[in-house]
């Protein structure tokens, strides 16, 4: 008997887990920050971190998926954020330098290398700047099954944004 591997959930930090950009009327008392109920360590080296919800660690976990950093903090993530949300160190994605000018007018710059990294394997990318444009691409370029979900920069990960996650993983874990 084979095993199945799960899907990839490419995960961006900067818009999904440390919100940003919310204005007076949506936030009057600005960001929320959270106590990880340990010590920062090298994650107070970063003034962000501590907008992201720790608790959004386990419910990452839960998600039937191989989750992989696809952010510009490329191993800083596993630095300052594996610790502060109670992950295992995560593959990253490694970004060409400069970033790829592939594709139509309007492409995001990490849509290319994403589907090569997915190599054909299902995954959701979660990110605050996919387009349409992302959407098609990967539907022309990608022979598996893609989710490209985008969340609000100013909210960051909410329920919905879980469970939309979850249902969709959930379908193509087997």
């Amino acid at each position: 008997m084979t095993r199945t591997r799960l899907p990839l959930l490419f995960l961006d930090v900067d818009g999904p887990l440390i919100p940003f950009g919310a204005t007076r009327a949506q936030l009057p008392d600005g960001y929320p920050v959270f106590d990880a109920g340990r010590s920062l360590g090298e994650a107070a080296a970063n003034p962000l971190v501590n907008r992201v919800n720790p608790g959004q660690g386990s419910r990452l976990l839960a998600l039937p998926c191989e989750l992989v950093w696809a952010t510009t903090w490329m191993s800083d993530a596993n630095t300052y954020l594996t610790p502060w949300l109670g992950l295992p160190e995560l593959p990253v994605v490694n970004w060409p330098d400069p970033p790829l000018d592939e594709g139509p007018d309007g492409l995001h710059w990490k849509t290319p290398g994403l589907v090569a990294w997915a190599d054909g394997r299902p995954f959701a990318w979660v990110d605050d700047e996919i387009t349409d444009i992302d959407r098609s691409w990967v539907e022309a370029h990608h022979p598996g099954p893609a989710l490209l979900h985008r969340v609000e920069a100013w909210q960051g990960l909410t329920e919905a944004d879980f469970a939309t996650l979850d249902d969709w993983l959930r379908s193509r874990a087997s």
